[in-house]
């Protein structure tokens, strides 16, 4: 089955309750446990309507929302929502904020979206089909040289140790690449899909941050691996909704090439 028409619809109509709440002055709140993982009732409209479209128009498949947890009916097909990705940027009305849907066919992503609200854009993919952004095909960078790629790097960890290893990977960085950017957002990983970064590495992410990127990126000719490279497992995800995974992708020659700047510092531990 073709999955990417109902997701193009879904990201369609979860940018549209976004785009009414944007700038509008949204509350919010910090999640239980972190003062830095913010909440909205945005997030809650969006994945209500999101989980609604899903269970009426697959009703059997399982579904796994990041603010309202998993529901397993026991299916092949598990569908994994982030209503609101970069939700902190959302409150504050900054742009860099969007809205992600993947789907696991026995454990492997086969199909998935990105949709960027305040920049009009939505990308899909599915397995063998490519990436498109607004129905064009797109492509990672065919750059080679580091030192001409921009690169992102995601900023995230609980403890003073974790962030001075991120500023010392992002300290090697610098001087070997043009210029290192961050969005806390899936706005970095819409940008390595279509070019305009080489590469996107972050240590810490749930599963919903994880699998509608891997399929954009895979499609779009990108690698897509965790931090030290090793394939990505979904298998018992339900069980596996409080796991922090880490996340690497990017054109292959550039990520390569980052991927050996992280290892050596990783190896300094």
């Amino acid at each position: 089955m073709d999955y990417r028409p109902f997701i193009a619809q879904v990201l369609r109509e979860s940018s549209q309750i976004a785009l009414e709440h944007f700038g509008n002055g949204v509350e919010s709140t910090t999640k239980e446990g972190s003062e830095t993982q913010v909440l909205t009732e945005t997030d809650l409209a969006v994945g209500t309507y999101m989980l609604n479209a899903i269970n009426q128009q697959f009703p059997d498949h399982n579904t796994i929302n990041e603010e309202t947890g998993g529901v397993n009916k026991k299916s092949a097909y598990t569908w994994v929502l982030d209503p609101i990705d970069g939700t902190a940027n959302f409150a504050a009305a900054v742009p860099m904020y969007g809205i992600m849907l993947g789907l696991l066919e026995n454990d492997i992503p086969i199909a998935g979206g990105i949709a960027l609200p305040s920049f009009g854009e939505t990308y899909i993919a599915a397995k063998g089909q490519g990436t498109i952004c607004n129905g064009v095909p797109i492509h990672v960078t065919s750059q080679t040289v580091l030192r001409k790629s921009l690169v992102a790097f995601g900023l995230h960890s609980k403890t003073p140790e974790g962030y001075r290893q991120h500023g010392e990977i992002v300290a090697e960085l610098i001087p070997k690449v043009l210029n290192v950017r961050s969005s806390a957002s899936c706005y970095d990983i819409a940008m390595v899909a279509k070019g305009r970064y080489g590469s996107f590495m972050a240590s810490r992410g749930k599963i919903w941050d994880v699998v509608a990127p891997q399929i954009i990126i895979e499609e779009a000719g990108g690698v897509y691996t965790h931090f030290d490279g090793s394939t990505i497992d979904y298998s018992n995800a339900f069980d596996r909704l409080d796991e922090m995974f880490s996340y690497s992708m990017g054109a292959p020659a550039i990520y390569e090439q980052v991927l050996a700047v992280v290892q050596k510092v990783l190896a300094k531990k």
